[in-house]
């Protein structure tokens, strides 16, 4: 027996909400990622890194709030905990791998094309490793071809927002990126779940694990508690609106002074038209007394 899905149980509250945190997520990591373009080599891991955690537990949360919405008739939702933190994880990994990649390679060619495919692929198996950890009464089966329409448009969505963290603008160019990223990433996420069809079964079986609301609320407060610590990491740089630095990074380590001496070399002046034609003879022109 087909389920009857509704995925906006709550009208358009969730899809607004899990919207705002795609952008919140994608406005930190992109902007930690062109933070990165401005420091040293030494500093550069650290923002990459936030970044990566930034935007992974943006799209996660997203996911999961959008699925506080969705419901099947008749067949309680529950969660499986080792599959469902393991999306988080997958999702962070990946899109950090990308990160990195643009993040030393730069936003040009294959980097970006590398960087775009894989962030992308890590928002996709977020997606789709969080809905295997969903847990019904049913048997869940996709439509492959709009699957792989939510993939594309996670790539896409993916390689324009690094190509847009690349170009080391102002905090307003990471803030529209991440607009257009929110959207995308919403888009992924239901057309994904466009794409499910859910077959009951008529045994009545009892599915173990924990249930929807129960679960998702108190999970989502750890991204939510790092996602504000991100933001106040990104604000209270003084670097993050301006997107230049007012100063050439100087890497401190040992031996190296941090402000090198510069020497300014004094101009010879040239000597009279008569005394260089003399010097050429070999004669030394006279000097005054």
């Amino acid at each position: 027996m087909q389920g009857t899905v509704d995925g906006f149980s709550y009208g358009l509250v969730t899809p607004l909400v899990a919207y705002l945190m795609a952008c919140l997520g994608g406005a930190l990591g992109l902007r930690c990622t062109t933070r990165s373009l401005l420091v040293s080599h030494s500093r550069r891991p650290a923002w990459l890194a936030l970044g990566s955690a930034a935007i992974g537990s943006g799209i996660w949360t997203m996911h999961f709030i959008a699925m506080m919405g969705f419901s099947v008739a008749q067949a309680p939702i529950h969660y499986d905990r080792p599959l469902t933190f393991a999306s988080l994880g997958v999702a962070i990994v990946m899109v950090g791998v990308g990160i990195f990649i643009v993040g030393y390679k730069g936003a040009t060619g294959t980097a970006l094309f590398t960087g775009g495919t894989v962030t992308g692929l890590g928002i996709a198996s977020m997606h789709y490793l969080g809905m295997a950890g969903m847990q019904l009464d049913g048997r869940l089966e996709y439509n492959t071809v709009l699957v792989a329409g939510s993939v594309a448009i996670a790539m896409a969505a993916a390689t324009a927002a690094l190509w847009a963290a690349g170009q080391v603008r102002g905090f307003l160019w990471s803030v529209g990126a991440s607009l257009v990223m929110g959207l995308a990433v919403t888009g992924m996420h239901y057309v994904g779940m466009a794409s499910l069809r859910v077959h009951l079964h008529s045994t009545g079986s009892d599915v173990v694990g924990d249930g929807s609301t129960g679960f998702v609320v108190p999970m989502l407060i750890g991204p939510l508690a790092f996602l504000l610590l991100a933001g106040v990491v990104v604000v209270r740089d003084p670097m993050m609106v301006m997107g230049v630095p007012t100063r050439a990074t100087v890497e401190h380590k040992p031996g190296v002074p941090a402000h090198p001496e510069i020497h300014h070399r004094t101009p010879r002046r040239s000597p009279p038209y008569s005394r260089r034609r003399q010097d050429r003879r070999g004669v030394r022109a006279p000097q005054n007394r």
